[in-house]
């Protein structure tokens, strides 16, 4: 009997984006990688990093939720782990939807509501959380760029993007979920999100209809060279 469990792979991600970024990484030659994972949730489940933390790297992980940043923080030792939501225009703290479906928690009052409005999954608490800048947290605990960064804050990714310093700091691979709830049975591509990420000098890498990959195309084009 012949066996292929040699040539298997574990994804721990929602829809393989893990194994797309390690072949880019491969591609690249990038044989010890970086990343920041915004909105990290869980250590495992459903992590767009826990593969690459398992083969030995190491980044950050910032997780708004206290009770799943105590699970990342204690799971993560060598990660740097941030217990912060990302703002965007220059306040302190703001409200956190805490979901009945942890991974839809989101600092977004529009994006709460109309999940509690227009789904099953309701908002079961609302909690001051601090805030700090994505260039603030590039600054002070990257030593550059990340290689790999993955965005996940419900409702608010693109303005987190449209704040970042892609001139200073530029993650060489972006994961991004790219899928918005409309209401129950109806989402819709976040094309002006994708749009402005190509404008600054992504190419689309591949797309797993909830996540969007992008590659930095300069980089890319000189894989060959």
């Amino acid at each position: 009997m012949l066996t292929f469990n040699k040539y298997k792979k574990t994804s721990y991600s929602q829809s393989g984006e893990d194994l797309i970024v390690e072949f880019i990484l491969k591609t690249l030659r990038i044989k010890s990688p970086t990343y920041i994972d915004i909105g990290a949730h869980h250590p495992v489940y459903i992590s767009n990093t826990a593969s690459l933390y398992k083969k030995g790297f190491s980044g950050i992980c910032i997780e708004p939720d206290p009770v799943l940043f105590k699970k990342i923080k204690k799971s993560r030792k060598r990660d740097i782990c941030l217990n912060i939501g990302i703002g965007i225009n220059g306040v302190d703290d703001s409200d956190f939807y805490l979901m009945t479906t942890s991974t839809l928690n989101t600092f977004s009052k529009e994006e709460a509501l109309n999940y509690d409005k227009n789904s099953r999954h309701k908002i079961k608490d609302v909690i001051k959380l601090p805030l700090k800048t994505i260039n603030w947290v590039f600054e002070n605990y990257t030593n550059g760029k990340p290689d790999f960064m993955s965005l996940d804050v419900e409702g608010l990714d693109f303005d987190i993007l449209k704040s970042l310093d892609f001139n200073q700091y530029r993650p060489t691979i972006l994961c991004i979920e790219t899928l918005k709830f409309i209401r129950v049975g109806v989402v819709e591509k976040d094309q002006p999100l994708i749009d402005f990420v190509t404008e600054q000098g992504y190419i689309i890498y591949a797309d797993t209809h909830i996540n969007t990959i992008f590659v930095d195309e300069k980089t890319w084009l000189k894989r060959t060279r």
